[in-house]
């Protein structure tokens, strides 16, 4: 058992009343994703992707909470929740191991007494909003064994941190956390007030974090996930405190679902756009699969040939306001997904650590963008949806913005049946723009020619070809360069990207399928592309 001698209880504290009934750590346990009870108990811990590690310990033989041996930011947060900590209360309830529960309360207690709010070398961690929210539940677990003063006070200072308007995070997933866990801390102790806050702020903090529509303004589909799952933690919070559900929540919650559906991919992974993992599966919302093409005005749009086939078509274009929290300069950024694989991707996300590589992947280099020459880009701009046209089989979309101090102007076109998507890219007389194309790791360049590179991976194939309006003669000189793209946390891999030559108008076809796709020019500036599974005609300026 990992532990220390403990330390006596503190003089003149009120202990806690005797907990209700709805606060026990089995109903929490939800909150405490990860750890393995009997490996803390041993005093080992596992955050954030990286090997167990055991915890580190001061002269005196507590925990050292400075302690962050992969020097992770995630790692570091992770140690000041407390959650692993919460699994040894789970697992006493469980299995009525006294044990468990003697090292949980030595852990809490030696985390209260050396992380004093303040101190000179406390951690920059223990009082991190997010880190107090994340802590919260986890003390409030253990109050339903352990009602000493220390805990006590503990819980009424965490109470006062997260009732701080000025340490609030409102309309960001951060405060979902601190509301939550306000509302559980005001149940245990009592406090009708703090409990009535954290619904009232909860509330309003959804309708500023989630549109309408469903969207989540942190600009990752990764995290309307997660404060999808929170709400759903809050909404049975707030029902066992004996209080009303706010409707107007669990209508934010209920429209989420709409938008974390249309932003997963027919193999069910989210469309890595934002800070979002590659490799994040989220449930099937099937109440959420309507229409196979929605526009959100926060700045996306979803299409799909259907729901419920691995086969299906599907791609995501980014616009709307400019980059914020979990974003990434991605606008006019494309991604493809056909016959089952991806075809293609963003650079994605890696980890939160501030380094280099973190830097590019938020830039708009890092995505299958448009580059104009000889201009500076100007971080956070807003890009507008001009137009679009949507059909069963065929959908159509002008977007436009001038991120580079010139205007800029992709039109995107999907075709499905056969599969195809074409995109013109377009700046003014006198400029010129690159356009970047990343593509899926497991496809390899197979054959380069004038206007056109094959990429294969195994027995499927992927053609890139270009041309230059109005006379669609084939545009030469691509480079095919070796990148990197996240496949999940702290993972990457090998993939190509193709750079066009530099044009002032460009018109970019990517199609899936096996054979080598011809082009004939048609009239009135259409061209015909004829594919393994049929022909396509784009008409000029592809709407």
């Amino acid at each position: 058992m990992f532990w220390h001698a403990r330390r006596k209880p503190e003089p003149g504290r009120r202990p806690l009343d005797p907990p209700p009934p709805d606060i026990t750590a089995d109903r929490l346990a939800g909150l405490f994703p990860g750890a393995d009870a009997d490996a803390v108990a041993r005093g080992v811990v596992a955050f954030a992707g990286q090997p167990p590690a055991e915890l580190g310990r001061t002269p005196s033989g507590g925990i050292d909470w400075r302690f962050d041996p992969y020097r992770n930011r995630s790692w570091a947060l992770n140690l000041h929740t407390l959650r692993w900590m919460g699994r040894l209360v789970v697992a006493y309830e469980r299995s009525g191991e006294r044990g468990h529960l003697e090292c949980a309360t030595d852990i809490a207690r030696d985390w209260a007494s050396g992380n004093p709010r303040g101190g000179a070398r406390v951690s920059e961690w223990a009082w991190a909003e997010h880190a107090v929210a994340l802590r919260g539940p986890a003390l409030v677990a253990l109050s339903a064994h352990v009602l000493d003063p220390w805990l006590a006070a503990s819980l009424a200072e965490h109470a006062d941190v997260l009732a701080d308007p000025a340490l609030y995070r409102e309309g960001h997933n951060h405060g979902l956390d601190q509301d939550i866990a306000l509302l559980l801390i005001g149940r245990r102790l009592g406090d009708t007030a703090r409990t009535r806050l954290a619904i009232d702020r909860m509330t309003a903090s959804a309708e500023l974090a989630i549109d309408e529509q469903g969207a989540l303004h942190e600009q990752a589909p990764r995290y309307g996930l997660y404060v999808h799952r929170r709400l759903g933690v809050a909404l049975r919070l707030i029902e066992n405190c004996g209080q009303e559900v706010p409707a107007r929540l669990a209508a934010r919650r209920a429209a989420l679902a709409h938008y974390i559906a249309h932003a997963t991919q027919p193999d069910g992974r989210l469309a890595p756009l934002g800070d979002s993992p590659a490799d994040t599966r989220p449930p099937r919302f099937a109440a959420a699969q309507t229409s196979t093409v929605r526009v959100f005005d926060a700045g996306y749009v979803f299409g799909r040939t259907a729901w419920d086939d691995p086969q299906a078509a599907y791609y995501s274009i980014r616009f709307g306001p400019g980059r914020r929290l979990h974003g990434h300069e991605d606008h006019l950024g494309v991604t493809y997904h056909a016959g089952g694989h991806d075809v293609l991707v963003e650079a994605g996300f890696d980890s939160y650590e501030r380094t280099e590589f973190r830097q590019w992947t938020l830039s708009p280099e890092a995505h299958s963008v448009p580059i104009v020459q000889r201009a500076a880009f100007r971080p956070g701009t807003a890009t507008s949806l001009d137009a679009s046209a949507i059909g069963p089989s065929r959908q159509c979309h002008r977007l436009s913005d001038d991120a580079y101090g010139v205007r800029r102007t992709r039109t995107v076109l999907v075709n499905h049946g056969p599969d195809l998507m074409a995109v013109l890219d377009e700046v003014p007389d006198g400029w010129t723009l690159r356009d970047l194309w990343h593509f899926a790791p497991a496809l390899r360049v197979a054959a380069t020619a004038e206007g056109r590179v094959t990429l294969a991976a195994d027995d499927r194939r992927v053609t890139l070809l270009q041309f230059r309006p109005p006379d669609h003669a084939p545009v030469p000189g691509q480079s095919v360069r070796q990148g990197t793209v996240c496949t999940g946390y702290l993972r990457r891999a090998e993939a190509v990207t193709v750079v066009s030559p530099a044009a002032s108008r460009l018109l970019t076809l990517i199609v899936p399928g096996p054979g080598d796709p011809e082009v004939t020019p048609g009239p009135d500036g259409a061209l015909t592309v004829h594919t393994a599974t049929g022909p396509v005609t784009l008409p000029a300026g592809l709407f």
